[in-house]
């Protein structure tokens, strides 16, 4: 005999497990996961449909650094977020039946959506866990649908790695891809292919020839070697190639033997501290990243990196800057697709020359930008500042609108300036901007503006609907980019190349 679940009983059952005592709320980190403003989490659910709601007005940071220490994720996994919110099992009551109210007619309105069959709805129902956590971004919400089975998030434990995940659906994947998933190669592909292993191949290879032909995306096949030359890792006379690579990485390991076991001593325990913290939120999703052979990896290079750069030291964010690298130069040694690789099947000496070039090529790209990182990082407040200008030239409605609503480009640009927008796209993405940003003069610091402008631009319908402060900032630290892949990445290169052309020899221009 076979049971109905209406949409009433879908709604009973969402309200009793978000008013059961067993779950929890807890943020969720990592790429798409920004931690939650104080002020947002206040008033979580909005109503709209009360009419004529009065915009919420934002409390202004007084400083810098008072909004930095406001919205940075750095604390103890597992121990403010308790403390919130178990601080007043009232207030979490009534939190818990707003969100389960809202969650109740977001299930109503996916049952009409997608007509889930009655077996398929109860089958789903009888298997959720009781421990399971609330979702709070929409982009993971799109991911849990698209999963074929429930997708449980187990719970982030302080010091200790994070379990392997099963296979993770398409639109998390790494490898080059169309919004649809496809990745054809067409003639006008192995043409281009073809040309890079010429360039490459060359005695010297020419460089500005190299960087026009990767400005528009690099085969996959070539990205590595070519990833290497444009970042200035490796000399273009192919000769050279093979001694440097084995003096740059032979230098590299010297560094570890030299300073590594110094992460034990006292003036080095916060910086290893808050490395340790921040590496398993660094890309969640994927279960390569959650391996604990890889964490010590990015240990290794990020501790290196900090006490070598004692003017920034380590600082939040520059853990995301080297999963791009670790991924391409993985890439050049497994064929199939590598969220899932297991890393233990590689020899022990090409973990060491993923590890030393991920490591060196990092290094270069921090070099253009490093004044990103030193004391109250001026390079993002300058670089947040002209975005501001930028947009305000642009596209006016959108500028006004932020200034109605008491909306600070500092409390979303932040993060696209100190993570060169990682958070905010799939790695993929990252990946293929960042073709592009080793083909520009100043790819990294003076193009990732014009990229920012056109990046915000891309959502102003989105922003122009939103009528109030909470709904602009929860907009912007969850843009729905989960689903994007080249073709999207394409079009917003394309317009900030517009941007840069019409502005970047105009400073002028910034200002009325």
């Amino acid at each position: 005999m076979r049971l109905f679940v209406g949409p009433l009983f879908v709604v009973s059952w969402v309200v009793f497990f978000f008013l059961s005592p067993s779950c929890s709320i807890q943020p969720v980190y990592g790429a798409q996961h920004p931690p939650l403003d104080s002020r947002l989490t206040k008033n979580f659910i909005k109503d709209r449909s009360k009419a004529g709601a009065l915009p919420m007005k934002s409390k202004k940071a007084s400083s810098f650094h008072e909004f930095a220490r406001s919205t940075s994720d750095a604390w103890d996994i597992g121990d403010d977020e308790d403390e919130d919110f178990s601080s007043s099992s009232s207030s979490l009551q009534t939190l818990n039946s707003k969100v389960a109210k809202a969650t109740a007619a977001q299930v109503l309105e996916n049952h009409s959506k997608l007509r889930v069959k009655p077996e398929r709805a109860q089958s789903t129902l009888g298997d959720m866990p009781t421990n399971c956590k609330v979702i709070k971004s929409s982009s993971e919400a799109q991911l849990s649908r698209t999963s074929e089975e429930a997708c449980v998030r187990t719970p982030l434990q302080k010091q200790q790695s994070l379990p392997l995940r099963p296979v993770i659906p398409l639109v998390a994947r790494i490898s080059d891809q169309n919004a649809s998933g496809a990745p054809p190669m067409t003639v006008r592909e192995k043409t281009r292919l073809e040309k890079f292993r010429q360039l490459l191949s060359s005695h010297n290879t020419d460089l500005d020839e190299l960087r026009k032909c990767s400005w528009p995306g690099v085969p996959r096949e070539v990205r590595p070697v070519t990833w290497r030359l444009l970042s200035g890792y490796l000399p273009a006379n192919s000769e050279r190639r093979k001694l440097t690579l084995q003096r740059k990485r032979e230098e590299y390991f010297g560094f570890i033997q030299q300073y590594y076991d110094s992460r034990n001593e006292e003036h080095h325990q916060d910086t290893y501290r808050q490395i340790h913290i921040d590496i398993p939120r660094t890309n969640p999703l994927i279960p390569l990243f959650q391996q604990p052979l890889v964490q010590e990896i990015f240990e290794r290079i990020l501790f290196i990196w900090a006490i070598r750069h004692p003017a920034s030291g380590y600082v939040q964010g520059i853990n995301d800057l080297v999963t791009p690298f670790f991924v391409v130069f993985l890439s050049e040694h497994v064929e199939e697709d590598v969220e899932n690789f297991d890393v233990t099947n590689l020899s022990q000496d090409v973990l060491r020359s993923i590890e030393a070039d991920s490591f060196w090529c990092m290094s270069k790209l921090l070099d253009g930008i490093q004044d990103n990182y030193t004391f109250a990082q001026p390079g993002i407040q300058k670089k947040v500042k002209a975005l501001e200008e930028l947009v305000s030239r642009i596209d006016e409605q959108v500028h006004n609108h932020f200034r109605k609503y008491e909306v600070e480009y500092l409390q979303f640009a932040f993060r696209w300036m100190n993570n060169l927008l990682m958070r905010e796209l799939p790695l993929r993405c990252t990946i293929r901007l960042w073709d592009t940003y080793q083909s520009e003069p100043e790819g990294f610091s003076h193009f990732h503006l014009y990229v920012c402008a056109a990046f915000l631009i891309k959502w102003r319908k989105e922003i122009l609907d939103e009528e109030d402060f909470q709904g602009l900032l929860m907009l912007l630290q969850n843009l729905p980019t989960i689903h994007w892949g080249n073709e999207e990445i394409g079009l917003l290169l394309a317009e900030a190349y517009r941007l840069k052309y019409m502005f970047a020899d105009a400073p002028n221009h910034y200002r009325r």
